[in-house]
């Protein structure tokens, strides 16, 4: 095959799998554009690959593990809460489009969180591309019998609270209207038969945004809180849009200006909400197009742009 031909397409696979390593679009942007200085590299030297997608997949991967080791003292110190950036599922850029399942959604990247790199990467690439052990195993240069075990161990680990979220569209998708629709009637009540009695709502701000900087717990606190913030959004000018982000249902809230203030998901298990991620980081935001300032809008200076 020739490289230099098969490379462009190449695109998604890498994005793929680059953010589901560092749950991040823009370092995953970054990573891909690496890879792809490297497979052209390889082009211009003439060299015959037989199978692109596998070279390909071996490249980002090994990208991936390094720019995660060299992220670990950033995330050490970051401010609040950590959680991935959103991807829009219907994401009109096709090297941003991945396939659908469930490694892809915000609560199973921010469980990768607990692996190491390379357990990140066994996981990823088992449980999200199908690779065998011995795929596995040369991309991530161990033996076929250490990434069995290194999987094991990625999968106690990031099942061990037992959580998993369905993807159900047509389900999520009513019980997010009429989430919405309590959330905006200010109906305590309403909002609390939605959410699971031990919810939890997490606010990534990063320092620059105004979030809570602990975790919520408990229906009746998380939606007095909620329903607050609705309605101070509202005498903003806040406007919200239902949208499906990483496979989970999710409203994404814009200024009057159409500035993106923050991306709610829900995650949904049976008929009721059992946690809630709310990313507020415009640096996280940034990919979705402009992003307003919180910080000024909760201020009373208007509907600002966040610097960039």
């Amino acid at each position: 095959m020739d490289l230099a031909t098969e490379a462009e397409g190449l695109r998604p696979l890498m994005f793929s799998i680059a953010y589901r390593m560092l749950g991040s679009v823009t370092d995953a942007e970054d990573v891909v554009q690496s890879g792809m200085l490297r497979l052209h590299e390889r082009a211009r030297a003439g060299e015959v690959i037989e199978r692109p997608d596998a070279f390909a997949s071996t490249i980002t991967t090994r990208l991936s593990i390094d720019a995660l080791r060299a992220a670990r003292r950033t995330r050490e110190l970051y401010v609040g809460p950590w959680l991935p950036e959103p991807l829009l599922v219907d994401d009109v850029d096709p090297a941003r489009q991945i396939e659908r399942d469930e490694t892809a959604s915000v609560a199973v990247l921010r469980m990768l969180e607990r692996l190491g790199p390379v357990e990140r990467a066994v996981f990823v690439l088992h449980e999200s591309l199908g690779l065998d052990y011995d795929e596995i195993a040369e991309i991530v240069e161990r033996t076929p019998a250490a990434c069995r075990q290194i999987l094991h161990r990625a999968r106690q680990r990031v099942g061990a609270d037992g959580t998993r979220f369905e993807v159900d569209r047509a389900r999520s998708a009513r019980l997010a209207d009429d989430f919405l629709r309590a959330l905006r009637t200010g109906d305590v009540d309403g909002v609390v038969r939605l959410l699971s009695n031990d919810v939890v709502l997490t606010a990534d701000g990063g320092g620059k945004a105004p979030a809570i900087q602990h975790p919520m717990e408990g229906a009746v606190a998380v939606a007095r809180f909620l329903i607050g913030l609705m309605r101070r959004g509202e005498k903003l000018g806040v406007k919200v849009e239902s949208v499906f982000v990483n496979g989970e249902h999710t409203f994404v809230f814009r200024s009057a200006r159409e500035a993106t203030l923050s991306v709610l998901t829900l995650h949904i298990s049976g008929d009721e909400i059992r946690s809630l991620s709310n990313q507020l980081n415009p640096d996280k935001l940034h990919h979705l197009g402009p992003t307003g300032d919180l910080f000024a809008l909760v201020r009373g200076e208007g509907d600002t742009e966040h610097p960039l």
